[in-house]
Parts: structure tokens; sequence; C-alpha cells
């Protein structure tokens, strides 16, 4: 029997309702994989902001980094500016535990119709590897009207031990904006290694690592050069480069080509959007902010809090179900998270239990209940 500490944040909109059903299937793997979870519950996102003033408070962090990993719904209220849950929570919980690597996979299970009607389950199965700490997410940046010139601006947070200062002046004046990215060797070193890892773990001999060199040179020189050295210590894995423009084409084009595909923060975000996009949509794409030297890493459904649907329980909890899978994972509990992987496998071939967004009428509740009865029957075997 192994024993599990779980931090558990439901959060806004529809979080709530999917991480219930995750909750319910780790419940039934654990029944049947001798796993007991303890699960401690934090009230972050919207309402905390307004009820507090922080969506998540530096002292509730520090017990959450107390727990082993974290099962995040969604954040996003119209009560409250986004930029406050978002930077107040999920980005904030990234940097203080400094969750480097964002994995997203990209998996067209059977029984899910995806946009390319000519391509088998078998022909889209790939992971998306995302820097998830430097690029153009990095905080520097400003907005004037032009009856002012920036002067000197520091950067909001430090890039390990370096300050990076700026001063920007506009003549005549006029309106203006801009945003820095920054890329250190290190943060590309070591995003690369964990990708080229995670490739040797599963088997897999192909690394596609994407940027727009060709245009923004002084900052993705330095990513190509890092990524390449790193392949250096793995000759059995096949390296490639493409840009990203062009990635974007061959994800639809031939997204049976890819197995790791390695990317910046900001085309990472977008690439991973576009393979939820082949693999029936955001219900069906799980995420991970990985810290892979330790400390708590968070597991998330990537499609946000949606609250146009909030309520009314019909959200897809797969996502967040798959999500409970990567997190087993990185937990070392591989033949839980395959019993899982399994179970989702089979509700969706069977086509009788189905959310609205896969063209059924289920509800959130009985799609969490399929899977989780289906664990229970395929653990009981």
């Amino acid at each position: 029997m192994s024993s599990h500490t779980i931090a558990l944040i439901p959060g806004d909109g529809v979080g709530p309702e999917v991480i219930a059903e995750a909750k319910k299937v780790l419940e039934a793997v654990g029944r049947v994989a001798g796993i007991r979870w303890e699960w401690r519950e934090f009230p972050f996102g919207a309402q905390h902001f307004l009820d507090t003033g922080a969506a998540a408070s530096d002292a509730e962090l520090d017990e959450v980094a107390k727990t082993e990993a974290i099962l995040f719904g969604a954040v996003g209220d119209s009560r409250v500016p986004e930029r406050e849950t978002q930077a107040g929570c999920i980005l904030k919980m990234r940097f203080r535990f400094d969750q480097y690597a964002n994995l997203r996979p990209c998996k067209l299970y059977p029984g899910v119709d995806g946009p390319l009607r000519d391509r088998e389950p078998r022909d889209i199965d790939f992971l998306v590897v995302r820097e998830n700490s430097e690029d153009f997410y990095i905080g520097l940046g400003d907005h004037f009207k032009g009856d002012r010139y920036l002067g000197k601006l520091s950067l909001k947070r430090r890039l390990y031990s370096a300050d990076l200062d700026m001063r920007i002046e506009v003549n005549p004046p006029q309106e203006m904006a801009f945003q820095v990215g920054a890329m250190t060797a290190r943060g590309a070193e070591r995003v690369a290694r964990y990708a080229f890892e995670l490739a040797r773990k599963k088997g897999l001999r192909r690394v596609t690592a994407v940027d727009k060199a060709n245009v923004l040179t002084e900052i993705y020189d330095p990513w190509r050069s890092s990524v390449s050295k790193v392949a250096l210590d793995y000759p059995e894995i096949e390296l490639e480069f493409v840009l990203v423009d062009a990635l974007a084409m061959f994800f639809v084009r031939r997204p049976e080509w890819y197995q790791v595909v390695l990317a910046p923060n900001l085309f990472g975000d977008v690439l991973s959007d576009l393979g939820a996009g082949l693999i029936g949509g955001m219900g069906m794409a799980p995420g991970g902010n990985i810290n892979p030297e330790g400390g708590p890493s968070l597991f998330e459904p990537i499609h946000g809090s949606a609250p146009d649907i909030r309520g009314k329980g019909i959200a897809n909890p797969v996502a967040a179900i798959l999500a409970g899978k990567m997190m087993l994972e990185e937990l070392g509990e591989g033949m839980a998270a395959q019993l899982v992987d399994r179970a989702v496998a089979d509700v969706l071939a069977s086509r009788q239990v189905r959310t609205p967004d896969l063209g059924g009428h289920a509800s959130t509740s009985q799609m969490g209940d399929a899977i989780a009865t289906r664990v229970l029957a395929l653990g009981n075997r």
C-alpha cells in the first residue's frame, strides 16, 4: 500500500465539477492498485481573491509546498481581472515551485472524432514539452500613450542571478507598447534535457525543437545552441529544428511524424492548443507543470474555467481525469496510470457515454462514473 498527499485546487467555473470526477477516478484506481490518498483542499481562485485580496497567498503556498503534487481545476471569473487570478495563482505556483517544464500530451483516442478524418488514432500521439518560465512570459513590458517616455525599467523578477534593465525613448512622442522576451542558456538546457529524458524513457526516437530563429535571432540562437548541446548526450535520439509557422502546418498535414515537440514558452502555448484541436478539443487535453528536480508539480485540464457552462453539468471531465493519470506517472504509480488510460480508452471507444462536446448527451458526472466503473472492472480482473 502506497500513500500520497495531494493538494487539491478545484478553482473557478467548471474546475470544481471536473476535478470532482478526476478525484473519483483516482479514488477508484487507489482501491484496486493499493494507493491511499490524502487530499488537502485549497480555495484558490476568484472568490478567494474577493474574500482575501489574494488569489493564493504566500502562506498558503507554504502549505502547498508540503504536498507531493497539485491537482488543479481552473481559475477565471468575470468578477475579477484575469491577471489577478492567472498571475496570482497558476503563474505564481509555476514560479514558486520552479515548474519549468510544461508537458501536454496530444493523443487521439479511439472513438473520438478529430477534425482530420483521414487519420487513425495511432497517427496522432505526441508530446509537447514547453519551456515554462522564460521567453515572452517574464512580465517585462509597458504601454504608454506618448505624453512621456519610458525611462529605466527593471525586470519584475530576477532571471536566476541576473537583473535586466532597459530604456526606450520615442521621438516624436506617440502611443507605443512593447513586450520583451528573455532566454538563458540554463533555462533552455534544462528543459531540453527534460524533453530528451522523456523521449528516452518512453522509447521514442525523435525530438522536434521549435523556434523562429530566422527572424528572432537574438533570443532563439542561444535556444538552438543549448538544445543542440544537450542532444549530444542522446545519440540514439534524432534532433530536428522546425520553424514554428511551418510546424503549425505540419501538425495538420503529417501529425504522425511527431513524437516529442520541444518549444519555447510562447510557441509551446500556441502549438499545444493546436494539438488539443487535433485530438477532439480542450475537453480531451491534460497538462502538467513539472519540476523534474522535486517539489510539487501541478496537473490540470488546459480548458480553463469555461464560465459559460458552469453549473450545467456538461463539461467534459476527461482532460482532468487524464491530468490525474499524468500525476500518477509523476508519482511513480505507472501501473495505476496505465489502468486509468485503458479505462478512458475503453469508455471512449464504446461511444456509449459521451459529453456534448463529443457529440453525446452524458453529464460530467456520468462520464466520470463510467470511467471509474471501468477502472474497477479492469482492476478486479
